[in-house]
């Protein structure tokens, strides 16, 4: 597979995941999700909080900023590549809530662009089955990565 990750940074945070590791977070969820893909892109926007709450507002009708949006893109003809969308993570929010649920940050980063990447490639977790399956895909493809498992509460 032929993956580029666009990585752009809007944010005056320290401590943001690299172009490599973007890549290879999304890779593992493509590969996990057995998405047959030749050539794809898709773009990871970090944000601040202030486009983080203007985007969730606009799009999900959310009065606060959120860890990480994914904008899917569909295509009106075929194209030669596969766009997957974009990826809007709000830096402060991740750092937030790594700090609280007491993960390391980068592993929390993994896990938002793994989630949002499912959502890009058609997960969903409004449904309780969906869900299920869905936490149960991230936490494979984070264990995988290396990381422990996102949805394990603290002291377990």
């Amino acid at each position: 597979m032929n993956l580029a990750v666009d990585r752009q940074v809007a944010s005056t945070a320290s401590e943001l995941p690299t172009t490599e590791q973007l890549t290879a977070w999304v890779a593992a969820a493509i590969s996990a999700a057995q998405q047959q893909l030749e050539d794809c892109e898709l773009t990871v926007r970090i944000v601040d909080e202030a486009e983080g709450l203007e985007l969730n507002q606009t799009y999900r009708e959310r009065d606060y900023a959120t860890n990480v949006l994914s904008f899917p893109f569909e295509a009106p003809i075929p194209l030669p590549v596969t766009l997957l969308g974009d990826l809007v993570v709000c830096a402060p929010v991740v750092a937030r809530e790594a700090t609280e649920q007491h993960k390391p940050l980068v592993a929390h980063w993994a896990h938002m662009i793994v989630h949002g990447t499912l959502h890009l490639l058609g997960y969903d977790h409004i449904e309780d089955d969906e869900a299920e399956h869905m936490e149960q895909l991230e936490t494979s493809i984070l264990s995988e990565l290396g990381y422990s498992d996102p949805y394990a509460t603290v002291g377990e």
